[in-house]
């Protein structure tokens, strides 16, 4: 009976010390989460860097159903809007070399661009605060696809025509991918190099990142490199990237040379722990008060240098998603915790911020702070009575032009609609929101809205979507 008794002290002594059940095997469930990828499918690579080292990295499903091609820790990816913490960092190691002022006027640099009422900073492109309309929303607007061939010089060309902004810089944010686009563009032109020239010679090689490229040529052959796919009646169908416009988006790595990046910001081999912890500091608009992006489930989100910074139950993550013609990707660093996860997938569909978070369950639970359940209070919303057009709406049909996209939008009723048309694009089936007030899919929502004369009659057209606001086509007569 003693022995018995001793056996089960021993027992309850050396379980009190094994990890948390919650925290075991957390490889096991990576494997489950992906479980869904095969031999028949796209997939994701996976890393997770702990204490600046990979303690985990593995690759599910296939980098190309063509040819059989596994995806691997080494394949290669576009990592979309990830790329912008590279165009960030290139800018500040410029400010460094004192090429640079984050303070100087963009136009110093790229003097086509128009002459706005108040200044752009190159410190307003990396914020997301410069007001300029964002180059995807206007090339849509413009008639382009997005499985068009598109350059960073067309992109350069099309954003040097435009007037208006969404809003005076740096009095608001707004996520726009121009700013980047520009960025890599004063990198350029500062240092006589491309971009990716550039960010080879100070980041990637320092960094041993062998690899990692700028993708500024679509024609380009990258060995290794997984294709992206989504699904269209069951199937996989391939999905084409023909852009070659750099600065927003076009970063192809692995999941192992981006652990060498991330490694960098809790033991710096480029630059110093100064220079990290500047980078990491939240963006501001002019007034000081901070770059937002949202208030996600009670919790703000803020901008950083090519990143978002947010709290998720007591722990600072700094992050960023990327998604880009199928492609899709997530890195966050918990910098506190020593813990960087890295997803990098070619699976339209994959939700790579989800995953990322699951992920942070599995290593990080232990640690996160419990919320406490909130009382779920339903605001009170008056009934809004359904709005009855009594619009007549040939009073619409016309065509309406913008010349600076050299684009046209055709108003007409088709089987009884109001439709958009357009030579180059999918036509557009109008719902009437209000008065003169409509709402359509041009490749993304956007609502359209109708000026009238004091004649009461329809003289233009003004289309706002996620990322340009009140871009006007004037009706032609």
């Amino acid at each position: 009976m003693k022995q018995a008794t001793k056996l089960i002290l021993i027992f309850i002594f050396f379980t009190n010390y094994l990890p948390a059940q919650t925290n075991s095997n957390p490889e096991r469930k990576i494997d489950s989460l992906f479980s869904k990828y095969n031999s028949k499918t796209p997939g994701v690579a996976v890393a997770i860097v702990k204490d600046g080292e990979i303690i985990f990295k593995k690759g599910y499903g296939m980098a190309n159903l063509e040819y059989d091609v596994p995806i691997s820790p080494k394949t290669i990816f576009n990592v979309g809007s990830v790329s912008k913490q590279f165009t960030t960092f290139s800018i500040y190691l410029l400010e460094k070399q004192g090429k640079i002022s984050l303070d100087d006027d963009i136009r110093k640099y790229i003097p086509e661009l128009p002459v706005y009422e108040k200044t752009i900073t190159i410190k307003h492109l990396c914020s997301h605060t410069s007001g300029l309309k964002d180059q995807w929303s206007l090339l849509t607007l413009a008639g382009w696809r997005m499985d068009d061939i598109i350059t960073s010089e067309q992109v350069l060309k099309l954003i040097s025509k435009q007037k208006e902004l969404n809003f005076t810089p740096g009095s608001q944010f707004k996520y726009s991918n121009t700013g980047f686009s520009l960025l890599a563009e004063i990198i350029k032109r500062v240092s006589g190099k491309s971009f990716g020239a550039f960010a080879k010679e100070n980041i990637f090689n320092p960094l041993g990142m062998e690899n990692t490229l700028l993708y500024d040529d679509n024609e380009k052959i990258v060995k290794n490199r997984a294709y992206s796919y989504g699904e269209e009646n069951g199937l996989h169908v391939k999905r084409n990237l023909n852009s070659s416009s750099v600065g927003p988006t076009n970063v192809y790595t692995t999941v192992e040379d981006l652990s060498k990046w991330t490694t960098n910001f809790e033991k710096p081999i480029l630059e110093n722990v100064d220079f990290i912890a500047h980078f990491n500091q939240p963006s501001t608009l002019d007034n000081g008060d901070p770059a937002i992006l949202a208030v996600s489930d009670g919790e703000t989100i803020y901008h950083a240098k090519g990143q978002f910074i947010r709290n998720y139950k007591g722990l600072t993550v700094y992050n960023h998603t990327g998604s880009d013609a199928g492609f899709k990707s997530y890195l966050g660093r918990f910098q506190d915790n020593k813990l960087s996860i890295i997803l990098l997938s070619n699976d339209e569909d994959f939700v790579a911020y989800k995953a990322g978070m699951d992920i942070a369950e599995f290593y990080l639970s232990d640690t996160f702070k419990k919320r406490e359940k909130a009382t779920k209070i339903e605001p009170k919303v008056e009934e809004k009575a359904k709005y009855v057009s009594k619009t007549n709406l040939k009073d619409f049909e016309g065509i309406f032009q913008n010349n600076d996209l050299s684009s046209r939008f055709t108003v007409k009723i088709i089987n009884g609609k109001l439709t958009m048309t357009h030579d180059r694009l999918s036509d557009v089936v109008l719902t009437e929101l209000e008065k003169d007030k409509f709402r359509g899919v041009i490749t993304f929502s956007a609502d359209v809205n109708f000026e009238r004369n004091k004649k009461n009659e329809v003289t233009a057209l003004s289309i706002t979507n996620f990322g340009a606001t009140n871009v006007k086509f004037v009706k032609l007569q």
